[in-house]
């Protein structure tokens, strides 16, 4: 016959089991997101990060040459021109880009047919980008373009958009502008969202005005979402390649030639070690921007 004290330990044991049981689910829930960002992001990163310390052609065994790829593209002027100029871009598109984004955001908030209005500002982003670059490069060419018709029917000189440096950079921005911008308002629009309105019937019957109301309830009660938009936005100008690829080719005289696409050109020549030296930085530099980004959008949550 079992005795009392083996029947409570037997159930003691079940409950233990079943509590694992328990404990395990939640593992195998996540296993199938964890061995997928292991496979597809991890072990490619920490591959990269290998490869930066190797002169690499694609085939043949990894010669390790220590900090050679990293010296080398730091004393290379090319690699510091396209630094500068992703950097020129992000000055033209990043605040722009939240200001604007913003302001559209605010105005939406209660507009009627909001849901159109965001469809509409979402296609640019969900446009093909190589058949808008076509566009573009029909809007703003020299003597053709309906961009500077515009500007001489005014009196105004023609622009060469397409074939000098500093306005080269501008028609790239302009058209990185009108493709992200509309998701930026998304964002924000979902971001706004989360403000109760009894913030703002607050500050009404306080006395103050729409100014004051967007720059002391809106602003810093969506501090976190203009973070990640900046974020968003700093990824995309130091990743940009498509754009100046197909719009300008990185000219003209490399005047356009971004970090992206200066990392193609390693690929290209199948320089893997230097390509993947490049990334590393490209990493260190996004990330050193968006950190600082962060910290000014932060210290005005906090004032």
């Amino acid at each position: 016959m079992v005795t009392v004290t083996e029947a409570m330990a037997a159930r003691r044991e079940a409950r233990t089991a079943g509590r694992r049981r328990v404990k395990a689910a939640p593992y195998l829930f996540v296993a199938p997101f964890v061995l997928v960002f292991a496979a597809f992001s991890a072990y490619p990163i920490f591959f990269a990060l290998q490869l930066s310390f190797t002169n690499w052609h694609g085939a043949g065994a990894l010669r390790v040459v220590g900090f050679a790829n990293y010296r080398y593209l730091l004393a290379s002027p090319d690699f510091w021109q396209s630094m500068a100029t992703s950097g020129v871009l992000w000055l033209l598109v990043v605040p722009a880009q939240v200001l604007l984004a913003l302001t559209i955001a605010v105005a939406l908030r209660k507009a009627r047919f909001r849901g159109l209005f965001s469809a509409a500002l979402i296609a640019p982003f969900v446009t093909p980008l190589v058949a808008m670059a076509q566009v573009w490069i029909i809007l703003f060419d020299k003597d053709f373009g309906a961009v500077n018709h515009g500007l001489t029917s005014l009196g105004l000189p023609a622009v060469g958009w397409l074939t000098t440096s500093v306005w080269a950079k501008v028609t790239v921005a302009l058209l990185v502008l009108w493709r992200t911008t509309g998701y930026a308002v998304i964002l924000l629009l979902a971001g706004l969202s989360t403000i109760p309105s009894d913030v703002y019937e607050a500050a009404r019957i306080d006395g103050a005005g729409a100014w004051h109301q967007f720059w002391s309830i809106t602003v810093p009660l969506v501090t976190r979402t203009l973070s990640f938009v900046v974020v968003i936005g700093t990824l995309t100008v130091f990743q940009l390649f498509a754009e100046p690829y197909v719009v300008t080719g990185g000219g003209p005289f490399n005047g356009t030639r971004t970090a992206g696409l200066y990392l193609y050109k390693h690929i290209t020549n199948s320089d893997l070690g230097l390509g993947a030296a490049n990334s590393m930085l490209l990493v260190l530099m996004v990330l050193a921007l968006s950190v600082a980004s962060i910290r000014l959008l932060r210290s005005r949550e906090d004032s």
